[in-house]
């Protein structure tokens, strides 16, 4: 029921998803009166009423916490009992973050979990690269940092299917001494990293270069390069069809001689087809997509959804970190032994 054209959005890009990968079933929690007028074949598909909703200005601890019989928590719960596998939501984000942690839960081992986003590169090749954490802290510490480049690591191999991703850190300067006292920190944490291809700094102005595959960044420094980089290819594209339109007849001849270009140029920059934002460090899939995503936006999520499924992503991310603790707690009783 969340996102500015729910309940249709939804309803149109989970038909399109159940017709395209016939191994899923869908669980569509929220009004089933609604809903089911928008259905016109229920075929792996099962409606289930939820009572109440979560509204995008709701403060998201007090939803979760209140709204027990809303399709949010109702889902969360289903994918904590083992009743679903993955949680996908275009609503309230901090509702759907706060779900994730307190519901879904932690991977053992990971101390702050982040919000994947992939964006487009700009280069001569297309390509994206994923940017962690884009948004779901405030503030973060260099081992928050380290667990991200793990954790974009993971995803692009599994989901992107890069064998070894470069890892690359936002900061403002290549230099390994530039930024805050946490993002040298976070640098050499990195570097001393063996499982990590860290290929250094990158600074926000070539992050659309394809420079790396995974950047990663403190939540804050995050979301504001996510949003910058949003607003700007909006305003853009404005400002060219206003350009045009203004320009005389000439100017709309040659736009419509350049058109399939522009085509070109918005299907390449068009963020849908990566998917929704994804919730890392949890013990299953938890997806955002935006509030004002069309049925492709969201066609496009739950195709994401199910290659991590299928990768096993969150398996073998909970197996990382295990065996990590182990050694872990095996090196702390060793030194212990010798004192």
């Amino acid at each position: 029921m969340g996102g500015d054209h729910a309940p249709e959005a939804i309803v149109a890009g989970v038909a399109k998803a159940r017709d395209q990968y016939p191994e899923l079933e869908f669980l569509l929690y929220g009004q089933t009166d609604q809903i089911s007028k928008l259905l016109t074949d229920q075929t792996r598909i099962e409606l289930i009423q939820a009572d109440e909703v979560i509204g995008m200005n709701d403060e998201p601890v007090r939803a979760i916490r209140r709204k027990k019989k809303s399709s949010l928590v109702m889902a969360a719960q289903a994918v904590k009992k083992g009743e679903a596998d993955a949680l996908f939501s275009c609503g309230n984000t901090g509702a759907l973050l706060t779900a994730g942690l307190l519901i879904v839960g932690r991977i053992k081992g990971i101390v702050r979990p982040g919000l994947l986003s992939t964006l487009p590169v700009i280069g001569e090749q297309s390509g994206a690269f994923n940017l962690l954490d884009s948004g779901a802290n405030a503030e973060n510490k260099p081992e928050h940092l380290h667990q991200y480049a793990i954790l974009g690591k993971y995803y692009a191999q599994k989901v992107r299917g890069i064998a070894n991703p470069r890892i690359g850190l936002l900061n403002n300067g290549t230099e390994p001494h530039k930024g805050s006292k946490m993002t040298q920190e976070t640098y050499q944490l990195l570097q001393a990293d063996p499982a990590i291809n860290f290929i250094g700094n990158i600074e926000a102005n070539t992050v659309l270069q394809n420079e790396a595959d995974v950047i990663v960044a403190d939540g804050f420094m995050g979301n504001t390069l996510l949003k910058s980089i949003e607003g700007t290819a909006t305003a853009i594209m404005h400002l060219l069809k206003k350009t045009i339109m203004d320009s005389g007849v000439s100017s709309k001849v040659g736009a419509l001689l350049l058109k399939p270009a522009f085509k070109q140029l918005k299907a390449k920059m068009n963020q849908a087809q990566y998917g929704g934002a994804v919730l890392l460090g949890v013990k299953a899939p938890v997806v955002k997509a935006h509030g004002a995503s069309d049925a492709e936006t969201v066609y496009y999520t739950l195709g994401q959804i199910e290659q991590m499924l299928k990768e096993q992503m969150i398996p073998d991310l909970v197996e990382y970190f295990s065996n990590l603790n182990q050694a872990s707690e095996n090196t702390n009783n060793a030194a212990n032994k010798e004192k």
